[in-house]
């Protein structure tokens, strides 16, 4: 795979009037290992970056004007002006996340200077590997070194990460923040409140695959209802449970986040055993996914670093399991997925992303993955067909973040 430079080159040419692009944007879509739906609950996730992503071929303007033209003919040619007054197309549009880095940067930064540029990539759409936030965060560190704007890549991930909110998905900071701060070679913990990362060597012997379910999970539509309404959903149990517990003399000051409840209460068992007493319903079911998955993170985080690749994997499958019946966001397809990724070798596999289509990821090492790998290609879903394999299944390599640099002599 990878983007054909020359290739884009010539389109660039092709659609700005024969000029040249002076500029490469690369910014690597990521795939989470542990730690799904805790970003916008404040609590750690594991990510890593990919060595696949978005790249844009580009040129400085004189003026506002963004202009930009995507290879994959199923997106239209897009062009806005800079500014604090842009408002989304809505319904998917794929030039909304674009708009939601400039707006956002308009607004912060009085950034004004616009760009031609040619998008090309080589993710899958709608895959559950951060595509949209991914094309966000080259255009915001474009619009940002064309601007003069001096941030570091974490205080852009911040930015980023309210920025697409303008899109109406009400996501948390991890896609920002490992598309744009990877590191080759290693995953990623990434805490928030402040945003940190801390870079984990992966071993040199663990293989991560990658399979497409071939169903779209689009950040539009009844996948972003859902995904808002989860939102929600922690949110509310998490107020109505420290209530409770605030109540009753449990803690001795109200807790305002799950960080801080797992602080004031001191083990992640107590509070699942808080939550069981006061929450029923949807509500427990969200609220013992977020707290377990943070537990989980922890974990995975020994395991990597003490390089035990079977408690890992052991993480992986009780974070798939509890994302199928605690979070309801798996499917026949992605269940489907892991079932044949664990029969064909893997140690632990789960759906990666917000779930509702998308992709899984599986754990093997350096003996197993060719059969992981040929058991999930022998196998397309129906909607992947005839798809090529390397398009729907591969091997992600740990990558490092977005960079922008001069066009390729």
């Amino acid at each position: 795979m990878g983007v054909d430079l020359a290739g884009l080159a010539e389109a660039f040419a092709a659609a700005f009037d024969g000029r040249t692009p002076t500029h490469r944007v690369h910014a690597p879509g990521r795939v989470n290992l542990v730690g799904e739906h805790l970003d916008y609950n404040d609590l750690p996730v594991l990510p890593m970056a990919l060595q696949r992503g978005i790249t844009l071929a580009l040129r400085p303007r004189d003026d506002e004007t963004v202009r930009l033209v995507n290879l994959d003919p199923a997106y239209p040619p897009v062009t806005f002006e800079v500014g604090v007054g842009l408002e989304p197309d809505g319904g998917g549009a794929w030039g909304d996340y674009p708009k939601a880095a400039a707006r956002e940067l308009a607004r912060r930064f009085a950034v004004y200077r616009g760009f031609d540029a040619v998008v090309a990539s080589d993710l899958p759409p709608a895959a559950g590997l951060s595509s949209s936030s991914a094309l966000t965060n080259a255009v915001g560190l474009a619009l940002c070194e064309i601007g003069l704007v001096g941030l570091d890549a974490l205080e852009l991930a911040g930015v980023m990460a309210m920025a697409e909110h303008f899109t109406g998905t009400m996501g948390g900071g991890m896609d920002q923040a490992v598309t744009l701060a990877g590191r080759r070679g290693h995953a990623a913990r990434i805490d928030f409140r402040p945003l940190r990362v801390r870079h984990l060597l992966v071993p040199e012997d663990w293989r991560f695959v990658v399979a497409d379910s071939g169903v779209r999970a689009e950040k539009s539509g009844p996948a972003q209802a859902a995904y808002n309404q989860r939102r929600a959903e922690c949110g509310e149990a998490l107020e109505s449970l420290c209530l409770v517990l605030a109540r009753d003399g449990h803690v001795d000051e109200l807790p305002r986040s799950y960080p801080e409840l797992l602080r004031a209460v001191g083990s992640t068992q107590a509070v699942l055993a808080f939550g069981e007493e006061y929450l029923d319903g949807a509500l427990l079911k969200r609220f013992r996914h977020v707290v377990s998955e943070a537990a989980r993170v922890e974990e995975a985080r020994d395991a990597l670093m003490v390089a035990d690749i079977m408690a890992f994997g052991d993480l992986m499958n009780a974070s798939h399991g509890s994302l199928r019946t605690d979070f309801l966001v798996s499917s026949g397809p992605l269940d489907r997925l892991v079932a044949i990724a664990l029969e064909g070798g893997a140690v632990g596999a789960r759906l990666t992303g917000a779930g509702f289509g998308g992709c899984i990821v599986a754990l093997a090492d350096a003996g197993t993955v060719d059969g992981v790998v040929d058991a999930l290609g022998r196998q397309p879903p129906p909607p992947l067909a005839d798809v090529p394999v390397d398009r729907r299944v591969f091997v992600a390599e740990p990558s490092d973040g977005a960079v922008f640099e001069a066009w390729p002599a």
